[in-house]
């Protein structure tokens, strides 16, 4: 599939009625996870692009660019609407949160796996340990305070268990920053990669710093924001991976084709009739978007679309699977890493005078006991004598398996513990 080979309408013709644009919503209890992965995959997706476009007008000094960008962007508004609409009114918060976390782990696993570039592959399992144990701590607290067990709502596609503990994951901004990819170089799936997993980890991020303060209690709205915190760390990781030297332009033909490569993964991936028509309908609607991002390209640049991407056919499509062998591996080999400036590197090989230390210090003052990703874990082991899980068998880190004590210092402290 070359999405430039389509056959293309105009921008504007994508427009919406108010009655398209509110759609069937999913049954919460008979709609498979990875239906509810895919909806929440592009949600984001087109946060990212309409948040793109408002950066870019607001850089722009050219009126009529930018009302090309205002009608593509009114419609990526439109399927943004759409999309989160999907969502039943009857699924709490808590148990949408799931589904954000299974989509983090499962989605980061198969980038992980198929991604050439080794510095993007370490970029990827480093924060799928992370997301993985923000699983965890959201389902113990889903199944403490409703009652429904995680397991249900991730299809049993994806393990719930201790990952690298989120007391863990505190480090200083400046640990963030990774080196950036070249575009002109990198391999397409590299380019699509990024870009697919800066835009998901961001609609994570915006999801816990927007709906966070909603929850009804403290237990809740303090787990929300330690886990918000380090989304915004996986964000800044991956968006440091994205190459800064593209310009506004180019830049626009990536987020279009992009949208276009995941609508079309979704369509061909997608069991649910409904939900696969919606994907086809703004399947359409990006291939009109892409047109006009290279004639845009052609306009202002001079540039044809294939000095960006140079092969408009799609590699290999996303397609949705269980990772648990995969997530066990990275689990098993890497749970001690942190990250040490543009690197990772073994916790227990840090100095003392490491940056992150002196940032644990500062945000776990007082302890774990005041951390609330522990907090929860210990409240539930305190209710029902053992913490919340599922797996198919034991974790593969040793000091990770005791279900009545949640582990604080792998991944923290000085000393290795696996």
């Amino acid at each position: 599939m070359n999405p430039f080979e389509q056959k293309a309408g105009r921008p504007g013709s994508a427009f919406m009625s108010w009655k398209a644009l509110y759609p069937k919503a999913y049954q919460k209890d008979e709609t498979d996870a990875y239906t509810k992965v895919r909806i929440i995959l592009m949600t984001g997706t087109e946060y990212e692009a309409v948040w793109f476009s408002h950066q870019f007008h607001r850089h722009c000094d050219n009126n009529d660019l930018r009302r090309e960008l205002a009608v593509c962007r009114r419609v990526e508004q439109q399927q943004q609407k759409q999309l989160a609409c999907l969502k039943p009114t009857d699924e709490t918060q808590l148990e949408t949160t799931i589904t954000y976390e299974q989509l983090a782990v499962d989605l980061t696993a198969i980038l992980a796996q198929r991604d050439p570039d080794p510095y993007v592959v370490q970029a990827l399992n480093f924060a799928l340990l992370e997301d993985f144990d923000h699983l965890y701590r959201y389902a113990d607290l889903l199944e403490m305070e409703q009652g429904v067990r995680a397991e249900r709502l991730v299809g049993s596609y994806t393990e719930i268990m201790p990952g690298r503990p989120t007391i863990a994951h505190h480090r200083h901004p400046m640990d963030s920053v990774r080196r950036p990819c070249d575009f002109k170089t990198a391999h397409p799936l590299t380019k699509l990669d990024t870009s697919i997993i800066t835009a998901a980890e961001q609609q994570t991020m915006n999801y816990y710093m927007n709906l966070g303060a909603f929850y009804p209690n403290d237990l809740g709205r303090k787990l929300y924001q330690e886990i918000g915190m380090v989304e915004e760390q996986h964000v800044t990781q991956y968006g440091s991976l994205l190459d800064p030297t593209c310009t506004w332009l180019e830049n626009l033909l990536m987020h279009e084709y992009n949208e276009c490569y995941l609508y079309y993964s979704c369509y061909e991936d997608e069991t649910d009739p409904y939900v696969k028509g919606v994907w086809e309908q703004n399947f359409e609607a990006e291939v009109s978007h892409l047109h006009k991002a290279a004639e845009l390209l052609k306009k202002y640049e001079r540039k044809d679309w294939q000095q960006v991407i140079p092969e408009g056919a799609f590699p290999e499509l996303l397609k949705f699977s269980p990772q648990k062998e995969y997530v066990r591996k990275v689990l098993k080999k890497t749970v001690e890493l942190t990250a040490d400036c543009e690197q990772y590197t073994p916790v227990y090989e840090m100095p003392q005078s490491a940056l992150f230390f002196k940032y644990q210090k500062t945000v776990n003052k007082g302890g774990a006991q005041n951390t609330p990703s522990h907090r929860v874990i210990a409240d539930y082991q305190a209710k029902n004598g053992q913490d919340y899980r599922f797996e198919e068998k034991p974790n593969p880190v040793p000091a990770l398996r005791d279900r009545k004590t949640d582990n604080t210092t792998l991944g923290r402290e000085c000393s290795p513990e696996q």
